[in-house]
């Protein structure tokens, strides 16, 4: 009789807290390990170097005018949504497995670079820290036997994303996010660099448009 498989890693208050306090830190020092990649439209990107992989860990604050907490986090968490508005979405789907629910995640790439796909857990909590209301979303990568790799496909086998959001005060939302991948592959650095600059910013510019238009589509 075969073992069953380890349970999914899940995610430790400590890490749902550490991403609470982040939308209280100042802005990274200039000069430190956290450089200042851009800022624009009200967001800014802050990239560390990762000895390790040769690949940047990044860090982005900025805010969402005229979308409430609530709603973005919905938007954030509605997976059918969001292939409507996320140009880069091929698939995206939620399974369960062993009782555990993973997600299974294609991105597409521009030609002739193969497209990427993600299998990883997340987990959404609404917190209440000091009287502030706070919802943190924790994504990272896993392994399952049932989402094996396809071909002309690049595994992204490690992933890692938080996201904080509270209200800004008015009508709209301050928000913290940190991302790291490996997308695999030889992916040219002017591709890493257009992603972190202007794709991070479209893709919170594209989420504040579809947080207008969620009411209407439920």
């Amino acid at each position: 009789m075969e073992a069953p498989p380890p349970p999914l890693p899940g995610f430790s208050e400590e890490q749902f807290r550490a991403a609470c306090r982040e939308l209280d830190q100042p802005a990274p020092a200039a000069g430190g390990p956290w450089q200042l990649l851009v800022e624009t439209m009200g967001v800014r990107i802050y990239r560390l170097y990762d000895e390790q992989s040769g690949l940047y860990e990044y860090k982005i604050f900025g805010g969402l005018a005229d979308c409430p907490p609530k709603l973005c986090v919905d938007v954030y968490m509605d997976l059918d949504f969001r292939k409507q508005w996320d140009q880069y979405v091929k698939e995206l789907h939620e399974k369960t497995y062993d009782g555990e629910k993973v997600i299974c995640w294609e991105v597409k790439y521009p030609f002739p670079l193969s497209n990427r796909d993600y299998v990883y857990i997340r987990e959404c909590r609404e917190m209440d820290v000091d009287g502030r209301k706070i919802w943190i979303v924790l994504a990272q990568s896993v392994s399952v036997p049932q989402c094996p790799e396809k071909p002309g496909i690049v595994r992204v086998k490690s992933y890692k994303q938080s996201l904080a959001i509270e209200s800004d005060g008015k009508t709209g939302s301050k928000v913290y996010m940190y991302y790291f991948d490996n997308p695999g592959g030889m992916i040219p650095s002017w591709l890493v660099n257009w992603a972190a600059k202007s794709g991070v910013p479209t893709f919170l510019k594209d989420m504040q448009k579809a947080c207008r238009n969620y009411s209407k589509n439920t």
